[in-house]
């Protein structure tokens, strides 16, 4: 469905819409015209026209179209991410790229330009494009939920190193603060109550990838090692369970988001793509929240995998 307008003549505008309609039917142009009556605007159109015209407006499909290159963009991600073009491969030639979406070549280097800025293929002068070696990693958090054994690193950076690359973590901030509605509800405490934040960056290969932000309720944390502006050997799991809070249950809520721009700098994310963004509540004995975590990964970049076993 297209929309396609002239230019005002004589106080009004005449709209051209291309619509999908039954076979059989057909739909003339729609004239918009802006009457003086007190009536207001008139609109003259087939009903089953105005019919299929409406739904759309409900469905949305009415939205505005990607630019040419972010259509090619999105269609060599989605092989990309599908495996269909899977890591070191070539991506097609410019030539076959231009015939194959009938696009010219500036349009092609600009959606190839913005593949290499998501961190998705690799482009060198007088190489061909190819398909970075590790495309996309695959996290799995009941992997590292437990606490690390005595002296043991924190285990997302072990199962994060078996993917490959270094993996290392930056603290960026210890405060007091007043969380978010979502993560104060979650940690039972009252809107406008204070916890402590904890706030790093998760790095492989000196690249970030992951924003988190831990709170703590400060019935928990004052007077321990949270409250220190420095990294926890082994993570705060292995804190909390000596401190006698073991963690015994982790609930996650995903969702997909337009990242913040907090999300959009720490992450140097190329352009508005969506992050994956978790809640997790850490869960000790008799059901009490003693850590939630906001943590955004690029969705393009990350995918999670949870495992159940059916009852």
């Amino acid at each position: 469905m297209r929309f396609k307008k002239s230019s005002y003549s004589s106080g009004s505008v005449d709209t051209c819409v291309e619509i999908a309609l039954p076979k059989g039917i057909s739909a003339g142009p729609v004239s918009i015209r802006d009457s003086k009556r007190p009536t207001g605007p008139t609109l003259r159109i087939h009903p089953a026209a105005y019919a299929a015209f409406t739904q759309a407006l409900r469905e949305g499909v009415l939205t505005a179209p990607r630019e040419p290159h972010e259509q090619i963009a999105a269609a060599v991600r989605d092989e990309i991410m599908s495996g269909d073009l899977a890591p070191g491969d070539n991506l097609p030639s410019t030539t076959q790229l231009r015939e194959k979406f009938d696009a010219s070549n500036a349009t092609i280097q600009k959606a190839l330009q913005l593949l290499k800025e998501e961190r998705l293929v690799i482009g060198r002068p007088g190489s061909a494009v190819t398909v970075r070696p590790r495309r996309q990693r695959t996290m799995r958090p009941a992997a590292y939920m437990a606490p690390s054994a005595t002296g043991a690193p924190y285990r997302w950076l072990t199962e994060a190193a078996k993917l490959g690359g270094e993996a290392r973590s930056k603290l960026l901030e210890v405060a007091e603060v007043t969380p978010a509605a979502d993560v104060a509800a979650a940690l039972n405490i009252a809107k406008g109550g204070t916890a402590l934040l904890r706030r790093q960056i998760l790095l492989i290969d000196d690249e970030p990838v992951e924003l988190v932000k831990c709170y703590y309720p400060l019935e928990i944390a004052l007077g321990t090692a949270l409250t220190e502006r420095r990294r926890i050997k082994g993570g705060t799991p292995t804190l909390l369970a000596e401190l006698g809070f073991p963690p015994r249950l982790s609930v996650d809520k995903v969702s997909a988001r337009v990242p913040t721009q907090e999300e959009f700098n720490a992450l140097r994310l190329p352009s508005s793509l969506p992050v994956l963004r978790t809640l997790r509540t850490l869960y000790s004995d008799d059901e009490r929240p003693v850590e939630v975590a906001v943590m955004a990964k690029a969705g393009h970049l990350y995918e999670l995998q949870y495992e159940f076993t059916a009852r």
